[in-house]
C-alpha cells in the first residue's frame, strides 16, 4: 500500500478478511464486544494491524464513544454584530471560562448558510462533533426545542424554557422576582399610576417581566400598555403625559434611552417629571446620559452555571432547572411623586 496514504479500518478489514464493524469491536475492546468475537479472527486482525503498523485515529475513536471534549454553542441570532453584543457577549465570556475550568473546548455552530434563518437542525447540521451543546436566543424554535427534548443528545438552554414535550434543562434568571421588586419600589415611593412600555409575550423572558409587573398591581393602577417596542419616543412620550403615569416601566434599554432624550429636549427630566425603569441590566447604558433604575442579569454567571450543567448532563445528570437571583441596580431615574410640568 503506498506509505503517503493513511490506513482505515476499510483497509484492515479487507486485508484481514473481515467486515469494518468487527475491526471497530476490537481495536475499541469493549469486554461484552469482544467476547462475540472468535479468538482466531480477533488474532487476524491483530495481526494485521500489526504488520501495517496502523494507528487508530484518535479524534475519530472519541467521537464515536461520544467523548469528544467539546462543547457546542448554537445561537439563534448572530453572536458577534454589534447589535447583538450587549445581550450575547456576558453570556460567552462566562461559558467560555468555565469551559476552560472544565477542560473542554468551545465549538459555535450557526447552523445554516448565509440569509437564511438559524436552525440547530439544518441540512449538514455538526452537532454531533460536539459532545453536547448550549442554546442561547431571545426566542427558541419550539419544533428543535421539542426534538431536543425527545432526543438523547445532552443540551442546556440559557434562559428559562417551557416545556417542550417535556423538562427543559436551563439556567436562567428570574425576571419574574426582579420585576416585581421593582414595582414594589416604586409603590412605596408613591407612585399608583405606572405605564408599561413593551410587549408582554411569547418570549418566555418578555412573559416572565410581565407577569413579574402584573402581579405587584394591587394598590397601583396600570394606566397605559404601549406593547410596540420601537414606537417613537414623542409618540410614547406624549401617551405617557395624558395618560397620567408616573412611572413607566421599559422591556427595553433603547426605548427608555430614547424617551429620555426627547424628555430632555422639551425640558423634562427624569425623575424629576417622570419616573423611568428599565426591567433588565444593559452593558451599554452609557449611552444615556443617566444611569437608569434597573436589575442586574446575571449573564456571565449564567454562562458558567449552564456550562457546567452541561458537563454534568454529558455524565448522564438528569434534567435540572436553574433560576439566578437578579439584584436591584438602583440607577438615577426612580424617585418620589412629584407634580408633573405639562
Amino acid at each position: 500500500m503506498n506509505g503517503s496514504k493513511r490506513l482505515t479500518q476499510h483497509d484492515i478489514a479487507r486485508q484481514a478478511g473481515v467486515s469494518q464493524a468487527t475491526v471497530s469491536l476490537v481495536l475499541n475492546g469493549a469486554p461484552s464486544a469482544i467476547a462475540r468475537i472468535p479468538l482466531e479472527t480477533r488474532e487476524r486482525v491483530q495481526e494485521v494491524i500489526r504488520s501495517t503498523g496502523y494507528v487508530a485515529d484518535p479524534i475519530a475513536r472519541r467521537m464515536a464513544k461520544g467523548a469528544n471534549r467539546i462543547l457546542g454553542v448554537f445561537t439563534y441570532e448572530p453572536a458577534f454584530p454589534s447589535a447583538q453584543a450587549d445581550f450575547f457577549t456576558p453570556f460567552l465570556l462566562g461559558i467560555e471560562e468555565e469551559a476552560q475550568v472544565q477542560n473542554y473546548d468551545l465549538l459555535l455552530l450557526t447552523g445554516a448558510a448565509v440569509g437564511q434563518d438559524r436552525k440547530i437542525f439544518a441540512d449538514g447540521n455538526r452537532l454531533r462533533i460536539a459532545d453536547g451543546c448550549l442554546v442561547l436566543g431571545r426566542e427558541f424554535d419550539r419544533s428543535e426545542l421539542e426534538r431536543l427534548v425527545a432526543g438523547d443528545y445532552p443540551f442546556v438552554a440559557i434562559g428559562r424554557r417551557d416545556d417542550a414535550g417535556g423538562a427543559v434543562a436551563f439556567v436562567g434568571g428570574n425576571y419574574t422576582d426582579g420585576t416585581r421588586a421593582l414595582v414594589e419600589k416604586a409603590k412605596t415611593l408613591g407612585h399608583t399610576k405606572l405605564a408599561y412600555v413593551g410587549p408582554s409575550g411569547p418570549a418566555e423572558s418578555i412573559v416572565d417581566r410581565w407577569d413579574g409587573f402584573a402581579g405587584a398591581l394591587q394598590g397601583a393602577e396600570l394606566v397605559l400598555h404601549i406593547d410596540t417596542v420601537g414606537q417613537p419616543a414623542a409618540e410614547i412620550l406624549d401617551a405617557l403625559v395624558v395618560s397620567g403615569a408616573t412611572v413607566a416601566f421599559f422591556t427595553e434599554l433603547a426605548d427608555a434611552v430614547k424617551l429620555d432624550a426627547i424628555a430632555r429636549q422639551r425640558g423634562l427630566s427624569l425623575p424629576g417629571d417622570l419616573s423611568a425603569v428599565v426591567l433588565g441590566s444593559h452593558i451599554r447604558a452609557e449611552r444615556s446620559h443617566v444611569q437608569f433604575t434597573s436589575f442586574h442579569i446575571p449573564r456571565e454567571e449564567m454562562g458558567r452555571r449552564a456550562t457546567a450543567m452541561l458537563v454534568r448532563r454529558i455524565g448522564g445528570e438528569p434534567v435540572q432547572q436553574i433560576l439566578l437571583k437578579c439584584e436591584p441596580v438602583e440607577g438615577e431615574t426612580l424617585g418620589p411623586v412629584k407634580r408633573r410640568t405639562r
